[in-house]
């Protein structure tokens, strides 16, 4: 994959919306460049998809240029945060098109809040590859309450599903179709356990 450019310091992305603000649009295009990296760690969930790396990344970008277009500081987060979801929605629309996945399970899914009131979401609290790249609310708290909940709300086998899905206590992530062969059950009743699973996680995070 191509190397993309480090991601702009708070300060340096202040000045860039600032700027954009006033019609600079090489303030635009310097904030879509510098986060490419983004694009590319969203677009890497979907790389079990049989799509091409460059297509995602591509159907990715328009999410995030949505983002920067649409981005606003009273939102409550920085604008990595905000084009995090964007890139997301951009390629879940694109595979809801195409009818190749469905939007039950996302890595966005909302497990509940955090105690300021702000959404947390599986994304927030998995180990992910770049940490840097998406600024989570306290995430070592909630890595910590989510690997606590998992053995005391989930059966063997919903604990060995979410596990083996997100990557949870230094296991490799693997895909639906991947624990389906696994485990020795259809692809269609995992992605059922995976959702039952991500509810009680849900309800158990938010009490």
């Amino acid at each position: 994959m191509k190397t993309f450019l480090t991601p702009l310091t708070p300060e340096q992305e202040y000045d860039c919306l600032k700027r954009m603000k006033k019609g600079d649009l090489e303030a635009k295009n310097e904030l879509t460049l510098h986060n490419m990296r983004l694009v590319a760690h969203v677009a890497k969930k979907y790389q079990n998809s049989d799509e091409d790396m460059e297509d995602l990344i591509s159907i990715g970008t328009i999410g995030l240029i949505k983002a920067i277009s649409t981005y606003k500081e009273n939102y409550g987060s920085r604008l990595a945060t905000y084009a995090a979801r964007c890139i997301d929605n951009e390629l879940l629309m694109y595979f809801r098109a195409k009818k190749k996945v469905s939007r039950e399970v996302s890595i966005y899914e909302p497990i509940g809040t955090d105690k300021e009131g702000n959404q947390v979401n599986l994304l927030d609290v998995v180990e992910n590859d770049e940490p840097d790249i998406v600024e989570n609310m306290e995430k070592a708290g909630q890595i910590a309450k989510l690997l606590e909940i998992v053995p005391k709300a989930l059966t063997t086998r919903e604990r060995f599903i979410i596990e083996s899905r997100y990557g949870l206590y230094g296991k490799k992530s693997m895909t639906q179709r991947e624990i389906a062969v696994k485990v020795g059950i259809s692809r269609s009743y995992v992605s059922r356990i995976e959702k039952r699973a991500l509810e009680k996680l849900k309800k158990n995070f938010a009490e």
